[in-house]
């Protein structure tokens, strides 16, 4: 296991592009990395800050400056974007070894560092001060407060039996008849179905119904819509009999259904301690929303997690989690059968790089796919860490074991993998990957020095 560092290792240019909330702002920024841009740099060892004056085209220069250990961004340009061209130019001038370390952190750096500490120590006490304050008045109506939300549990409940239970007649009048009229209602064949469902109060299942139009777009459309309505089916009898599956399984179908935990319940049960490995993420709009898939590894532990997180279509996601480094931190994992979604409750050094995780071979990737899905028949993707592997094509691309030749499909809208064929040139290598059930979806990858390389 790595310490927490005293000299601050450098990113790849892979993990700071992967920053970018755009590809239009990855342009942007290696435009404003070259040397004569920055007159003015510097990077402190001791707050994992490093800072620059971009020269523009006005009089003043662009303030910008990164604090690494979240990573946090400020720059005084007026732009929108969340982090701006100017300090991802910066990061990329850094990585490059253009920034040398040490120097005088100048006044305004020092002064926004001050502030982020300051509002955070505030936040904190302001909460401390909340929770005491409350608790009189709380314990007051803390009864009748319970009753009305014990009646609007049952209620709910009642609601999703009822709408479930039509979708398992609904399911069951769709398979009778035959699937073959299907495509010619298109999407419009599901909505009054997902309508209803959103009614009940069954926010999951209304989804995963709405998305069932997806399938259309595939050659073989049919197979795939027919296991679609299996799972759903399946799913609306495992609620049915949700008092005799046990606790974890019955939470996976809970959560499955659309019935949330907070995340306040999330980070009040255990936590699990690693240094994580970001292997790396994907963002997909849903619902008028990006929804941001950052996928981790333990290195002691070997688990694997999934941390979401959503903004407005436009709006900055997360970026706190960079693709390629190692996190010590504690994550809360939300409960299930198959636990993968988690949340960071805290992190106790900034983050590092420690090159590429352990894989494992193909036949232990199968396995560890099949026993997931075991705990959770419902599963869309898992991560997987394949060491020994090399792109091959066979009627298709796909990932084989150099050594046994037994090897996995790409997923088909990942195309040909370019990118890794160069970074393999023939040679085994480690990936990092989504395991979806039509196929792999490469991540991350790494060169002979250990460097990331984005997929």
């Amino acid at each position: 296991m790595a310490s927490v560092r005293q000299v601050i290792e450098r990113w790849s240019r892979d993990q700071v592009l992967s920053l970018a909330p755009d590809l239009p702002s990855q342009k942007a920024a290696q435009s404003v990395a070259r040397p004569g841009k920055w007159p003015v740099t510097g990077v402190c060892a001791e707050t994992h800050v490093v800072w620059g004056e971009c020269q523009g085209s006005g009089a003043k220069p662009y303030l910008a400056c990164v604090d690494l250990s979240e990573p946090a961004y400020r720059c005084n340009c007026p732009s929108r974007k969340f982090p701006c061209k100017h300090a991802l130019g910066l990061l990329l001038h850094w990585s490059a070894g253009g920034v040398p370390d040490g120097g005088e952190m100048p006044p305004w750096t020092r002064e926004w560092l001050d502030g982020r500490r300051e509002r955070q120590a505030k936040a904190a006490a302001q909460a401390a001060v909340t929770t005491d304050t409350t608790t009189g008045t709380e314990a007051d109506t803390d009864a009748g407060r319970q009753e009305a939300a014990a009646r609007r549990a049952e209620q709910r409940e009642q609601r999703v039996t009822t709408g479930l239970l039509e979708l398992e007649r609904w399911l069951t009048d769709q398979v009778r008849q035959g699937v073959a009229g299907t495509r010619a209602g298109g999407h419009a064949h599901w909505d009054d179905v997902a309508k209803r469902l959103f009614d009940a109060q069954a926010p999951g299942m209304a989804g995963a119904v709405a998305r069932l139009g997806g399938t259309l777009a595939e050659d073989d459309w049919p197979s795939r819509l027919l296991g679609e309505y299996a799972l759903l089916y399946l799913l609306a009898a495992a609620h049915r009999g949700q008092s005799a599956l046990p606790g974890d399984l019955a939470a996976s179908v809970r959560s499955r259904v659309g019935f949330t935990v907070t995340r306040e319940e999330v980070l009040a049960g255990e936590t699990v301690r690693d240094h994580w490995d970001v292997l790396g993420r994907r963002d997909e709009e849903q619902d008028r929303l990006t929804a941001r898939r950052v996928w981790l590894r333990g290195r002691g532990t070997g688990r694997s997690a999934l941390v979401l997180s959503f903004a407005p279509i436009g709006q900055p996601l997360d970026a706190s989690l960079v693709t390629g480094a190692t996190v010590d931190a504690d994550l809360a994992f939300y409960p299930g059968a198959s636990p993968l979604r988690a949340l960071v409750a805290a992190r106790h050094a900034p983050p590092y790089t420690e090159g590429p995780p352990a894989g494992v071979t193909m036949a232990e990737a199968l396995t560890a796919v099949s026993d997931a899905l075991a705990g959770d028949p419902w599963l869309e993707s898992w991560p997987l860490v394949l060491s020994g592997v090399v792109p091959a094509r066979d009627r298709g691309w796909l990932l084989a074991d150099a050594a046994t030749g037994e090897g996995l499909p790409l997923h088909r809208r990942t195309g040909a993998p370019w990118t890794l064929i160069a970074v393999s040139g023939g040679h085994p290598v480690t990936v990092a990957a989504e395991w979806t059930p039509r196929g792999l979806v490469p991540l991350t990858t790494w060169d002979d020095d250990g460097r990331v390389v984005l997929l």
